[in-house]
Order: C-alpha cells, then structure tokens, then sequence
C-alpha cells in the first residue's frame, strides 16, 4: 500500500480534517454532520416506507456517519485518544438519532403492515456473512479513496455500496410496529458495516504510512497498544458469529421452501386451487393459496408435509378463502392465529 502513494503533512492534515468532527456542537463540522445526519435520516425513512430505492440511495449519498467512523480508524492509527471518544460518540449519538427518526416517522404511517414486509425492510433484516465480506472490500474502498485525494471522487459510490443510515431507519420503524427481533437483525447489519469500515480502514491507514507521515510533520501521535489492535479484531470477529448463524439459517430456509414449494403446488392443484407464494423465514413455512369456495382443508397440507420428510417444519397457511391457519408441526390440528400473537 505504501508503494501506491506517498503521504504528506497536507495529506496529514485534509484526512484529518475529512474524518474528525471537532467541537463546540456550533463548529461547521458538527453543524454539517447533524444537519445532514437528521435530513438523511428523514430521507431514508420516508423511502423505505414508500419502498422507493431511489430515495433510499439518496438517503445514503447525503448520510455523513460514515465520517466519524473513519475517524474512529483513523485515531486508532495515531493511538489519538480525544478524537478516538468523539468519534466513538458521535457514531452513537448519530446512530440514536436514526433510529429514534424512523421511530417517530413510523408512528406517522398507519398501518405498520403497508411497509414492516416490503423489499427495503426485507433486504436488511437478514444479515449473511456475505454482507461482511462486501463491507469488508466497501470500508477497504473508502479508506484508500481519503488516503488518495486523486480518486476521492469514488467517495459517493463508497456511500452508496454501504449501508449505514437505512438500517438503522427499518430498526426505528419496526420498533415502532413492534418487530424487535426484525430490528435487532437489522441494527446486526449496521454494527457489520461499522466494523469492516473500522478494521479495513485501520489496516489501510496504517499500511499507507498514516502514522508515521503524522509523526515526521510534528502532528500528535501516540503509543499504539496491542489492546487496541486486538480490539479492532475482536470486534469483527463478535459480528462474524451472528452472521455465520444467520446464514447457515438463510440457507436453511431457502432450502424449505425449494422442498415445500412442489408439495403445496401438488395439494392445491388438487382441491382446484393455486398457490401464489411459498416462503420460509426463522424455520416457518408461509403458503399463500386462493381458489373458488368451498375453502380448502389445511390439515390436509398438514398431512402432505408429514408424508415428504417435513413433519418438524411449522406450517402457516393463508386462504384467501377461510383466513389464516396455523398448523406446528406438533400439532394435532389447524387453528387460526391468537390475535396479537
């Protein structure tokens, strides 16, 4: 990396400029970081209740949290103190204030149900190790685009491969609607996206020559600890486990619905009827179904997934005729949901 640029003390100085957020709160740093924190906060809110990717890409051009968590890699670097809390802070306080915006845009929409299953909340709350190795290459990207200030032009394009405010707008707007466990999966996306950009631009800063251009133009360096390395890895390693799990689970439940799929088409086709949509999510098979009165029976589905190896997979069955049945694979028979359950 060293051999692709040379650092200087004006380098020294725009990257530190770039990333740290100086105070008072009336500073233009902290001035232009909140204002556009809570605009953007707005923007990807509105957009994912609408469902409009092109305002969530909007969202994510203006959002600036990403300036603070450089700073983070950056005062971890130059074993900077002050700045490694402030950044720390403001990546918090930021991240609060997102959620608590999308918070208070979902209580504006009513019914929760017209947003909490559309494709910009459903394409954030199932994490996958796949999305650490894209934040991974997305925060690498980013750290070298500040090192180099001829190509700090594919900054924006950083801002739009990463996702940091949306996730954050779907856990404020799913906490409204009551969907913890969908919230923590998408706040999971975000803590993923924070730590690549931590690590990677840590590994960049510091193979760039950061520290020591810093030190040879009299800037304020200080002693790097192996707690601080070590807590840089470990943090990666904390958000590896999870999204291990969630994809060992995304697998899982793809290969349910590619195993129920034909056996739900072969029942409904049968009785008359057509499924429209199979899915599973956390072990829950969904089969959506519609076809001319009388309704059809559910227990006989429920039968048909005992008889082909699916007897442990709890079956939710939506009838446009006859409602919404719930058939656990221990169970001996459908009942409709508890409301509110």
């Amino acid at each position: 990396m060293a051999s692709l640029t040379t650092i200087t003390a004006e380098d020294i100085d725009r990257i530190r400029t770039s990333v740290f957020i100086e105070p008072p709160v009336t500073s233009r740093s902290s001035t232009r970081f909140w204002v556009l924190l809570v605009l953007a906060s707005v923007i990807a809110s509105a957009g994912v209740v609408a469902d409009s990717t092109a305002t969530v890409i909007g969202a994510m051009i203006v959002a600036p949290l990403m300036t603070p968590i450089l700073g983070i890699a950056l005062a971890v670097v130059l074993a900077d103190r002050p700045h490694l809390l402030r950044s720390l802070v403001h990546v918090i306080l930021g991240a609060l204030v997102v959620i608590a915006i999308g918070y208070l845009v979902g209580m504006l929409v009513d019914p929760a149900d017209d947003y909490v299953g559309n494709s910009q909340v459903a394409g954030r709350i199932s994490p996958k190790l796949i999305d650490l190795l894209a934040a991974l290459a997305t925060g690498t990207v980013g750290a070298f685009a500040l090192v180099r200030s001829d190509i700090s032009d594919a900054l924006p394009g950083v801002a739009i491969a990463i996702s940091l405010v949306p996730p954050l707008s779907v856990t404020g707007l799913l906490l409204e609607a009551g969907r913890t466990a969908d919230a923590a999966e998408s706040t999971l996306l975000f803590l993923t996206n924070v730590a690549a950009i931590i690590a990677t631009g840590t590994l960049v800063l510091g193979l760039a020559g950061v520290r020591s251009a810093a030190q040879a133009a009299g800037g304020p360096v200080g002693r790097t600890s192996r707690r601080t390395i070590a807590l840089v890895v470990g943090l990666l390693v904390v958000v590896a486990v999870p999204l291990a799990a969630g994809s060992v689970r995304v697998a899982r439940d793809q290969h349910l619905e590619t195993t129920a799929r034909p056996v739900a088409e072969e029942w409904a086709r049968d009785a008359g009827w057509e499924v429209t949509r199979v899915t599973a999510l956390n072990g829950l098979v969904t089969v959506d179904a519609l076809g001319p009165p009388p309704s059809i029976d559910p227990e006989t589905l429920r039968d048909a997934f005992d008889d082909q190896t699916l007897q442990d997979v709890d079956l939710r069955l939506r009838l446009v005729v006859g409602g919404t049945r719930l058939c656990p694979a221990d169970a001996d028979a459908c009942s409709a949901p508890v409301p509110g359950g």
